[in-house]
């Protein structure tokens, strides 16, 4: 009768209840984990309306194909991606973007599938259908991204690989040494059980995974899409941000950012109001000139003239014997007199440039705008300035950045000149410009001596340094081959979101490492107390049933921990942390040059001028019995501008390593 209280039959029943109920809560919390995905899903309409044989025809949304005609009323979800060829709506796009303003769509603009189309009736042409729409790739995206292994997990696997048969040799060594002790075999057996049953490598396991999911989630929902789960976790560890100018700093297309009309100025005006009206009338007077001369140029900065004209609902006179001067400007003739636009050479020779007007000009130079000279009859009309315009969020985001404790850089073939006056008004650590199309990556290279480097790009010239960084970020009204090389896209195409991927980076990467410190903590203090290794001091002993319940818990408080990602908020800048600076960054970078055409100490003391007077180079040891100059960086200088600085001494530059 004594050893029937040994026996723990009704231990047996509840361990195997308790676990069952363990997983219930588990499952249901991982469940949730996957609530973005299945939201993103939902948004996929189940039917289209197309155009089949002149008539409208319901379809199921997997008949619609490529170049098919579908229309969409009012209140609908749009089936497929498509363009526009008849109507104008507002479109609301949050599903897709998370921009909660609707966008307004005319005819040839990009309409994507689960949008919502809110006004107008539009007709269009389906561009990319089934498994090629931009929400099906989305969909793709965040599954494949959930379904692969981050860096961190790796230690996870590796130490489950052991803990079970170490469990296992535990709960031997256990019963065998409480046997040894002298206790009863039912004695032992229990704490032998306890110590199988309280141990959890399934919480090890969930560790990672869980808090990759939902961490890919978020970003999902916030238009931030991490490819894979090494692109979530890497982010996070991001010191250097490389950033392109044109299509990410700025907008990549021309604006009028200034209209300077020549006046009189003695002339005396009288009243404010009409010296502004007099103003505006001469500003719209050299603007309508121009707008004529310009309309029949295909120059990118004709069109940025055309875009201010249309927004002031000004009309294009027409004009005649029209010429386009390559490298100078454009002529024609208006109402009988010669009209003509271009730069300051080129206005020079037809029309006389007061002084004042050509410092104007200096000055918007330096302000990184482009200045327009326009003369008529020979008499110069003013100055239209145009500029790549930056971005509204562009200072806001380097600033975020760089209060996260990362170096922000930009990059851009653009002259110095204009690249320094956009850096400035972004508010970048560095600017190096001059930089050709292929030696972004060689730039990239470098800056990778100095810490983990992220790339933000959206141009097929950066398609090379966002698979050479680390971590390659792309805009997402980039170019597919930009996207395809990125390892993290912005829906958006918002700077703003560069930050905030970072930021849910570090969070995911924080949360994994506290739900391995429970993890091991949970098993490090159940383990001895299962085994008990406290009874022979305080009396404590695990009845296995209790061991059962706290290893079901231990698993559902990890995927809970997790879980609390959803309520994360990734744009959040009070709690952004400076990263520790890797030694590295604190290291003189070098380079050495092989130079033909150096004959003596003259030429070599030429060439270290010259490469002494970059900004960025500290010091230069040149060897003309050597052929070589070592070149030793405080700052980063593009491979381009070190061989055209020594090129212009009239030697040629063989190698840079």
């Amino acid at each position: 009768m004594a050893y029937m209280h040994e026996f723990y039959f009704e231990s047996a029943a509840m361990i195997l209840t308790l676990i069952t109920v363990g997983k219930m809560l588990e499952a249901r919390s991982k469940g949730r984990t996957t609530d973005a995905l299945k939201s993103l899903m939902k948004l996929a309409p189940k039917t289209a309306t197309v155009i089949r044989d002149g008539e409208e025809t319901e379809v199921s949304v997997d008949q619609v194909l490529k170049d098919d005609i579908f229309v969409v009323r009012p209140g609908e979800n749009i089936p497929v991606d498509g363009v526009v060829i008849e109507g104008s709506s507002a479109v609301n796009e949050s599903a897709l973007t998370g921009e909660s303003i609707p966008v307004d769509k005319e005819v040839g603009d990009a309409v994507s599938a689960a949008t919502v189309n809110q006004s107008g009736f539009i007709r269009c042409r389906a561009t990319r259908v089934g498994e090629d729409t931009t929400l099906s790739q989305i969909i793709q995206m965040v599954s494949d991204a959930a379904a692969t292994k981050a860096p961190i997990a790796k230690v996870a696997d590796r130490v489950s690989g052991v803990f079970v048969p170490a469990v296992i040799a535990i709960a031997a060594v256990t019963i065998l040494g409480w046997l040894l002790a002298g206790e009863s075999f039912g004695f032992a057996l229990a704490r032998g059980i306890s110590v199988l049953v309280i141990s959890c490598p399934c919480a090890l396991g969930l560790a990672t995974p869980v808090a990759i999911m939902v961490g890919n989630g978020m970003g999902a929902k916030n238009g931030i899409m991490f490819k894979t789960a090494v692109s979530l976790e890497e982010a996070g560890k991001t010191e250097i941000v490389a950033l392109d100018k044109t299509g990410t700093i700025t907008r990549g297309e021309p604006r009028v950012t200034d209209l300077i009309p020549l006046e009189d100025l003695k002339e005396s005006v009288v009243g404010a109001s009409n010296e502004i009206s007099r103003k505006d009338s001469a500003e719209e007077a050299l603007l309508a000139m121009a707008y004529a001369l310009e309309k029949k140029s295909e120059h990118p900065l004709a069109r940025a003239i055309l875009q201010a004209a249309e927004e002031r609902g000004l009309v294009a006179a027409e004009v005649k014997e029209f010429k386009a001067l390559p490298g100078n400007g454009l002529s024609a003739l208006l109402d009988g007199e010669e009209v003509s636009g271009g730069n300051l050479a080129f206005i020079g020779r037809q029309a006389e440039v007061p002084e004042a007007m050509k410092s104007q000009a200096k000055q918007l130079a330096e302000e990184g705008k482009t200045p327009l000279f326009f003369s008529r009859a020979g008499v110069l009309q003013g100055i239209i300035a145009v500029a790549d315009v930056m971005k509204e969020d562009s200072p806001q985001a380097v600033r975020e950045l760089q209060n996260m404790g990362i170096h922000v850089v930009m990059l851009t073939g653009d002259n110095e000149q204009t690249a320094k006056a956009i850096g400035a008004q972004a508010g970048v650590d560095e600017v190096i410009a001059g930089v050709l199309p292929d030696g972004k990556e060689s730039v990239i290279r470098s800056l990778k001596h100095k810490g983990k480097v992220a790339m933000v790009g959206d141009g097929i010239n950066d398609a090379p340094a966002l698979t050479r960084a680390d971590i390659g970020i792309a805009i997402g009204a980039g170019t597919d081959i930009a996207i395809d090389a990125a390892d993290v896209v912005l829906m958006k195409s918002r700077l703003s979101d560069v930050p905030a991927a970072i930021r849910l980076s570090r969070a995911t990467l924080k949360n994994i490492h506290e739900n391995l410190f429970w993890a091991f903590f949970y098993n490090a203090v159940g383990i001895p107390l299962a085994a008990g290794l406290w009874y022979p001091l305080f009396g404590w002993k695990l009845n296995p049933m209790f061991g059962a319940a706290a290893m079901s818990l231990s698993s559902f408080c990890v995927v809970t921990n997790a879980l609390r990602l959803n309520w994360f908020d990734m744009h959040d800048t009070r709690r952004d942390k400076k990263i520790k600076r890797n030694k590295k960054e604190e290291l003189v970078m070098e380079k050495t040059m092989k130079i033909e055409g150096m004959m003596c100490g003259h030429c070599e003391a030429r060439v270290k001028k010259c490469l002494e007077a970059l900004e960025g180079v500290g010091e230069a040891v040149v060897s003309h019995e050597t052929g070589t100059a070592v070149v030793k960086m405080e700052g980063l200088v593009a491979d381009e501008i070190l061989k055209k600085t020594v090129e212009d001494q009239d030697y040629k530059v063989v190698s840079i390593q």
